[in-house]
């Protein structure tokens, strides 16, 4: 009987050594490739995720530090088995049953004292506390003063004496015309020319008015165009009290008491700061960037057309986000609020480059 064993088992014992030895063989396969991937990675480190981490960590544990240090590992050992006792204890911090806490007052009320600051210019750290009392907050002054002068609000004393610009223009709207110039390069005979342009726009229409155009900007034209625009007729700047410009050379003396002598006071604003005349930049970006820089100019008459026609679609064909996406103007042929329709139409300008879609009237 025993005889009869000992066949089976030189068997299984060859079996096992053969097994052995291709494991052996990939485990030396995998070490070489660890050796030629380290050396082709150099200093440069690889990012594991959590999930990855996790999984490395996990048959880490098994291997053992020393088995480890024999398999030229991609990561260190100690560096893999810090990552199982992470994993370890994360089952005893009870994240997962951690609730927010309460919060900070100052995140809640922050928002209120802004408003309030703002809507009250005259109002100091007391008042804002009594308001703040009537609705249910408690607070102190120190909170008050931090949260304000975070935002760059000043004090009540200065807060009430200093008028901020949006405010102002907000409320004179009817009462401003703002004016200023913008470049555009044309083709002449003579080669790339300069053209520059001045427009005048009403702040609280939007309205646009094209002044003129010109390569040389002189005092005797700045002089007509100051006569064009206080014309009794159809002068944009007749009966307007009050006209932004910049500083620009362009706005020469003459020019600015011609203006004034028809009772039209004279805003120039800080040198730099084209925020303080924001409504006429925005002009100038969007006949920029939607018609002006899409086209070659040869000639000045191509541009007086461009600026003919982007004009006659900024009023009547553009809807204006800062007037609650509505059209300026409405056409006289347009019947837009026609009950029977058939089909919609579009209307297009300066060779497609400007569309305008309307109902069409049956």
């Amino acid at each position: 009987m025993v005889a009869s064993l000992f066949p089976l088992q030189y068997l299984i014992a060859t079996l096992a050594l053969w097994l052995n030895r291709q494991q052996q063989e990939v485990i030396d396969y995998l070490k070489e490739e660890n050796r030629l991937l380290k050396a082709k990675l150099g200093d440069r480190k690889i990012h594991f995720t959590d999930a990855e981490r996790r999984r490395l960590a996990v048959r880490a544990k098994v291997i053992g530090r020393k088995g480890l240090c024999q398999l030229e590992t991609l990561v260190t050992p100690d560096t893999l088995l810090r990552w199982h006792r992470e994993l370890v204890a994360q089952k005893w911090n009870f994240v997962h049953r951690r609730i927010p806490g309460r919060p900070r007052t100052r995140d809640q009320i922050a928002p209120l004292i802004l408003r309030m600051a703002e809507d009250n210019p005259t109002w100091g750290y007391t008042r804002i506390l009594g308001a703040l009392s009537n609705v249910g907050f408690k607070a102190s002054h120190g909170p008050v003063a931090n949260i304000l002068q975070e935002h760059g609000i000043d004090p009540a004393p200065l807060r009430g004496k200093r008028t901020q610009w949006s405010t102002f223009l907000k409320s004179h709207w009817k009462v401003l015309i703002a004016s200023d110039f913008f470049c555009v390069k044309v083709w002449r005979l003579s080669g790339l020319t300069t053209y520059y342009v001045l427009f005048f726009i009403q702040l609280s229409t939007r309205t646009v008015k094209i002044a003129g155009m010109t390569i040389n900007p002189d005092a005797g034209w700045m002089m007509q165009i100051a006569r064009n625009m206080t014309d009794e007729g159809n002068g944009m700047l007749r009966g307007q009290p009050k006209l932004i410009i910049d500083r620009d050379t362009k706005y020469c003396e003459d020019f600015r008491n011609l203006v004034q002598g028809f009772g039209t006071t004279i805003i120039r604003l800080l040198p730099r700061s084209p925020n303080l005349n924001a409504y006429a930049e925005r002009f100038v970006r969007s006949i920029k960037q939607e018609c002006l820089n899409r086209l070659i100019f040869f000639g000045e008459a191509s541009l007086r057309r461009a600026l003919r026609e982007y004009v006659a679609h900024y009023h009547y064909e553009r809807n204006h986000q800062g007037m609650h996406n509505l059209l300026l103007k409405v056409a006289a042929n347009d019947d837009l609020y026609s009950i029977d329709h058939t089909d919609i139409a579009c209307r297009t300008r300066i060779g497609g480059l400007l569309h305008y879609y309307y109902r069409k009237a049956a």
